[in-house]
């Protein structure tokens, strides 16, 4: 591990809570260099939402490379190009009745959320965004002001203005309905609320520590939204492209909002991101948002690939009962360790495991990783142990790599009580 911790930069994170070096990795498997194998419960962040090396991706973009197909082309139209948007189209918006177009942005998450930000401002000649606590939406710095998380905020140094955070669902607890404080404040002229041009949410806060905004709530913001003339953006870049157990996270309940991002899966494990948007607010001037990576042909390439699998409702059916495993297997563990004050929460194939005493969630991950499986930590003070494996995963593999998370919350637990014992 010399040269990492020689040559790049301390800012490097992932690699700290997993020591070692992967060398190849298939489905939802990774192999260090001394052959040791690991079940992965990471996904890329959610990126591989197809597995590793998934074989139908994998074959189409050697045979594109073979047949020397455009790799760089800007915002060329190429072939490739036109194949990803055709199948986009046909196979996600029409059959859901959604009507957009696409922008395609830089490579990544933050630089959809940054275009969505800027679009909706221009559109609406107005500054302010909404966003809400424990939201996360990226680093650059417009993402960044919308972040709720103090730890990447700390660093930046940067104006904060212009951004208004107000309680997401749940967050005063389940009793509360926080959009009645945000209608309160919109209907009063003194409340210090500037009237956004838009409001931009996760509806499954992955990285704030799975936290889910109900179907009602949902529906709730966006019929608020309306009234008050206010784009509503959904930030689908972790939790859309079937991690919830529908393409769109936000199709449980029914609404459409105005702007979509998606980065992450969308591009079959190779960088792309782009925006959705309502025909009318395509306002702008040719060139006007541009950039050098606007576009990976070879992400279109293997994006087509992975479009079919939502063909048919074969992977929605499979995502949903194999959330259902993960939430019985999750409960049965919580109620295992009552000592834990464990929470269940999630939807689709992605939960987490939220456990109040602070450090032990990190403890539980690394001790994970001791025993095969590669598992990361959400939440404000990484209290929430997250599952995120990939949407293709085998039963039997999924059960295993759950039950290394039993064994080491068992272990862990016995070594507590152990010490605790020796010091009396």
């Amino acid at each position: 591990m010399r040269i990492f911790d020689s040559m790049e930069s301390r800012v490097r994170g992932y690699i700290r809570s997993f020591p070692v070096i992967f060398k190849s990795a298939k489905g939802s498997t990774m192999t260090d260099e001394s052959g040791t194998e690991f079940i992965d419960f990471f996904a890329g962040a959610g990126t591989l939402n197809y597995g590793h090396n998934n074989e139908r991706i994998t074959s189409a973009l050697i045979d594109y490379l073979q047949s020397d197909g455009v790799v760089h082309g800007l915002d060329m139209a190429t072939t490739a190009k036109k194949h990803f948007m055709q199948k986009f189209n046909d196979t996600i918006l029409e059959p859901r009745n959604l009507d957009y177009k696409i922008q395609f942005t830089g490579p990544t998450g933050t630089n959809a959320v940054e275009t969505a930000l800027k679009l909706a401002r221009m559109v609406k000649g107005r500054s302010n965004i909404v966003c809400f606590t424990n939201g996360y939406h990226g680093l650059t710095m417009g993402a960044l002001a919308i972040t709720g998380n103090n730890f990447y905020r700390d660093e930046a140094y940067i104006s904060r203005s212009n951004v208004s955070f107000l309680p997401f669902d749940g967050y005063m607890g389940q009793e509360c309905n926080t959009l009645d404080l945000f209608r309160k404040m919109l209907n009063d002229n003194s409340s210090g609320l500037d009237l956004p041009a838009a409001v931009i949410l996760e509806t499954i806060q992955a990285e704030g520590g799975v936290n889910i905004a109900s179907a009602e709530w949902l529906k709730e913001l966006s019929e608020l939204c309306y009234e008050f003339d206010i784009l509503l953006i959904v930030d689908d870049i972790q939790v859309g492209n079937g991690r919830s157990g529908d393409f769109f996270s936000f199709e449980e309940s029914g609404i459409k909002p105005d702007i979509v991002t998606l980065s992450k899966a969308i591009g079959g494990g190779l960088p792309l991101a782009f925006i959705l948007m309502r025909p009318d607010l395509d306002q702008w001037k040719p060139g006007e948002h541009t950039g050098t990576f606007r576009g990976n042909n070879l992400a279109f390439v293997a994006s087509y690939q992975a479009l079919h699998y939502w063909d048919n409702s074969d992977l929605s059916d499979a995502v949903k009962y194999k959330g259902a495993v993960m939430e019985k297997e999750l409960v049965a563990i919580a109620e295992k360790y009552p000592e834990l004050n464990a929470q269940v929460r999630g939807r689709g194939m992605i939960y987490g495991l939220e456990i109040p005493e602070r450090g032990l969630a990190s403890q539980i991950s690394e001790k994970c990783f001791e025993s095969g499986l590669v598992i990361e930590l959400a939440g404000a003070d990484d209290q929430v142990v997250k599952f995120l494996p990939a949407l293709t995963i085998d039963e039997d593999t999924l059960l295993r790599g759950i039950s290394i998370v039993d064994a080491s919350i068992a272990t862990i637990l016995a070594e507590k009580q152990e010490k605790l014992t020796s010091e009396f």
